[in-house]
């Protein structure tokens, strides 16, 4: 039986794209683009999204390394988004059976406390560690993530699409 949110197979994933788009999401946290609080968390979906559609291969740890690549970029207290990747990784990979057996705008909404819980952790970690409140726009960034995934979706698995074949003897 096939998931409800695929209506077609999918070819496997290439494991080089599957990093490039982890390197690139990085690449677009580390764009300097001003101390904007709602700014979403590229990473952090693209993170989730393949913690979703390849638990095996994007894990925990990829998860902690790539939050302490944002922790070093940020000087922000080291672990802070190390912690808030690897808790939003554990919470994805905890679900991403149940995630996927719904449609692409039906998985958004169920990721959205993922995310507002990433962000109250790395929030409450800066704020123990005597940072600053960055402000209320922080409350923001989690439903652009989310309005994001459906984005995130269509663009991350175009290469897995195999393309329409019009022959009527192989039913796949």
């Amino acid at each position: 039986m096939m998931p409800r949110g695929s209506d077609q197979l999918l070819l496997p994933v290439n494991p080089a794209f599957m990093w490039a788009s982890l390197l690139g999401a990085l690449a677009l946290n580390l764009i300097p683009l001003g101390r904007v609080a709602a700014m979403p968390d590229f990473l952090a979906l693209v993170v989730v999204f393949w913690n979703v559609h390849q638990p095996r291969r994007v894990g925990v740890g990829a998860a902690f390394v790539f939050g302490l690549l944002m922790d070093v970029h940020e000087g922000a207290l080291l672990g802070q988004h190390a912690l808030a990747y690897t808790l939003l990784s554990y919470f994805a990979i905890t679900i991403h059976r149940r995630l996927l057996w719904f449609t692409v705008p039906s998985q958004a909404v169920q990721i959205l406390p993922l995310f507002f819980a990433a962000h109250a952790v790395s929030l409450i970690v800066r704020l123990l560690a005597g940072g600053s409140f960055p402000g209320w726009n922080l409350m923001f960034a989690p439903f652009i993530e989310s309005l994001l995934w459906p984005v995130a979706s269509v663009m991350l698995l175009a290469p897995q699409r195999r393309p329409p074949d019009p022959d009527e003897n192989r039913p796949l």
